[in-house]
């Protein structure tokens, strides 16, 4: 994370969760995409789905697939991750898993009702479980995932009836942006496999996004 995206950041977010941030790779990569830089005057989704997908480029820097994620509070950043699976070695280390461990330690309360993640990629079945248990209360994705994706696009976890907690679902937010990045990474990894690293699988995204 970089010092000017820092000042959209919750004052208490490093003090409260500063183990938790991400940590840069040893291996850093060429990402072909600009950072967004949106204004602070109008902070609305737009803006905070800007965040997310800086930090998806985050994780292009770092070879992990390109997905990013926020976690808001009265307006404020309470977490912020982009998926680490690979450099953590840890199949949970995704960007929403992530975000929410932070913003959980950030404000002290495992229930996030008053929150909103925002995240460039329809969750996984793993990270939309993880929203309905976190009682996050608001959900905005980029793009629609209809293979993995579990908050409308393969099924719709948020949609069981007899769950105690239901998060309102926005979608298509920045969501030719997200899109393009998604398909580009993988369209990368195809051409040039690292030799000594296993290749991201590209079945989950790069024809489903």
């Amino acid at each position: 994370m970089s010092p000017d995206e820092a000042r959209f950041i919750a004052p208490g977010f490093h003090r409260d969760a500063e183990f938790l941030m991400s940590k840069p790779s040893s291996r850093t990569i060429e990402c072909p995409f600009a950072k967004r830089h949106p204004s602070q005057l109008v902070r609305d989704d737009a803006f905070f789905m800007s965040l997310a997908y800086n930090r998806a480029i985050d994780a292009w820097r770092q070879d992990e697939v390109p997905i990013g994620a926020v976690v808001v509070r009265d307006g404020e950043v309470i977490g912020s991750a982009h998926n680490q699976v690979d450099a953590s070695r840890d199949p949970t280390a995704h960007a929403e898993m992530l975000a929410i461990t932070q913003a959980a330690a950030a404000i002290g309360d495992w229930r996030l009702n008053e929150c909103t993640l925002y995240v460039t990629k329809e969750p996984c079945p793993m990270c939309s479980g993880a929203m309905i248990m976190a009682r996050l209360g608001r959900v905005v994705y980029a793009v629609a995932d209809p293979k993995m994706g579990c908050l409308g696009g393969a099924t719709n976890l948020n949609a069981l009836e007899r769950a105690n907690h239901h998060c309102e679902l926005t979608s298509g937010v920045l969501e030719a942006e997200c899109r393009e990045l998604l398909q580009a990474y993988f369209r990368l990894k195809r051409q040039k496999p690292a030799p000594d690293v296993p290749r991201p699988s590209t079945a989950d995204f790069a024809d489903g996004v």
